[in-house]
């Protein structure tokens, strides 16, 4: 056997004579010539077999080989300017380890809920491969950005015996003899780490008992949540347009292929750079009702479709900023220049994708925050430690939560979320 390569190794190669153990994706052949499609995990490559380079018995293999079949196979790698890869394989042996048989997912057209049955099988697809690897550029840059910004990452508990915006779309568990939930935000934890560090980070799985079947939402999701101790609103709206951009940006250059696989237009992306617009929510309403939309009043919560006309006005994400307080968390600061609503902020994607990041700055003042908790019927003991956030050394502090499936969602161009997560839990799926 010769050295062992992945394909996305190809371009150091070029004339060596190499082995990949890969799998079948397609094949044709024509006449002494079979071309397989091989897939490794890193990528996609044609491998190009000749009959009188192999001799019979293994080109009978390579035309009889099934779609799925795991095998190493060796040959010659040489620059291939017809393919947006760039490089194929003349190959000179190969080496079947097992041979898949009527593997379900054939290349045809497929039904969603077949495909979302077969989730563990469809991942393998190259439009699936190129939407996680578009979610794990989106994962790395994420911590690049905020270690290179001076972040501490913190995991906050995915158990918690309280809920930072209540708990009629929460999980509820039993934690031996005590009430649990399934967290929906790290937020308040990560409160408490910025007291500690200054400025934090969380990544990890959130969890709402939202009975929605749109195109946007799941039932277990991935959030990241930023909070920085001394931060004001206006500065955490400039963190999160340069966060964005960075991430963006960072998929641009890491991903082309994936996106060119996607089909996704990539002059709208190359646009989403910082800074981003900014309107308040009662100027959203002014707008929305010129677009003559009758079923919105001032202090009721956007929808889809409202969102989607407000991000239609832009080419870039926008900022919502200035919402009502009655339609906000117990914990949102309030905003002295427009009385009856707090300082906060929901960034609109482009494009119909909706909300991707809810942010605010936090109430700071002990007194108003436990008025707060009663005017929402929250049990003052439950958070006990979040009041005790502002009785020793409260300052001013902000943050945000950017939901992953739903950025994924947008920058890579697919309709659902459902396509953003490797598994996604949805009202009525946790198969597979």
């Amino acid at each position: 056997m010769a050295e062992k390569i992945s394909i996305n190794q190809s371009a150091d190669y070029v004339g060596q004579t190499v082995t990949l153990g890969a799998w079948i994706l397609n094949k044709r052949s024509s006449g002494k010539i079979a071309f397989l499609q091989l897939r490794d995990g890193t990528g996609f490559m044609q491998a190009v077999v000749v009959k009188e380079d192999i001799g019979e018995e293994l080109f009978k293999t390579a035309k009889g080989i099934t779609q799925e079949t795991s095998l190493y196979i060796t040959g010659v790698i040489k620059e291939d300017e017809r393919s947006d890869f760039g490089y194929e394989m003349e190959v000179t042996d190969l080496e079947i380890i097992h041979e898949a048989v009527d593997y379900p997912i054939t290349p045809k057209a497929h039904g969603t809920d077949f495909l979302m049955d077969h989730r563990h099988l469809w991942l393998r697809s190259k439009r699936q491969h190129a939407v996680m690897k578009i979610r794990n550029e989106i994962i790395r840059a994420t911590y690049e950005f905020f270690n290179k910004e001076g972040f501490t990452k913190i995991d906050p508990p995915i158990l918690t015996g309280s809920a930072p915006e209540g708990t009629s779309e929460l999980f509820h568990t039993k934690y031996f003899e005590e009430d649990a939930f399934l967290s929906q935000s790290g937020q308040l934890y990560m409160e408490a780490a910025a007291m500690a560090h200054g400025k934090v980070f969380s990544f990890g799985p959130t969890f709402r008992a939202e009975k929605s079947k749109t195109r946007r939402h799941l039932i277990e999701f991935w959030m990241i949540e930023p909070e920085m101790a001394f931060y004001e609103h206006a500065d955490s709206l400039k963190v999160q347009e340069e966060y964005v951009s960075y991430i963006v940006q960072s998929v641009l250059e890491n991903c082309k292929l994936d996106l060119k696989l996607l089909g996704r237009d990539t002059e709208k992306l190359e646009k989403v750079k910082a800074p981003f617009p900014r309107i308040t929510y009662t100027e959203a309403i002014k707008m929305l009702k010129e677009m003559d939309f009758d079923d919105i009043e001032w202090g009721d919560d956007f929808g889809a479709p409202h969102e989607t006309a407000i991000a239609n006005h832009f080419d870039l994400p926008v900022f919502i900023i200035n919402y009502p307080t009655k339609i906000k968390p117990f914990y949102m600061e309030p905003n002295e220049e427009e009385e009856g609503t707090v300082k906060c902020a929901d960034l609109i994607a482009p494009e119909g994708y909706g909300e991707i990041i809810g942010g605010s700055e936090r109430i700071n003042d002990l007194a108003l925050l436990e008025e707060r908790l009663k005017e929402h019927d929250l049990d003052p003991a439950a958070y006990s430690y979040y009041t005790d956030l502002r009785k020793y050394g409260s300052v001013p502090h902000s943050g945000f939560g950017l939901g992953l499936e739903r950025t994924v969602a947008w920058i890579s161009g697919v309709e659902h979320v459902r396509e953003t997560s490797p598994f996604p839990r949805l009202l009525n799926r946790l198969y597979p």
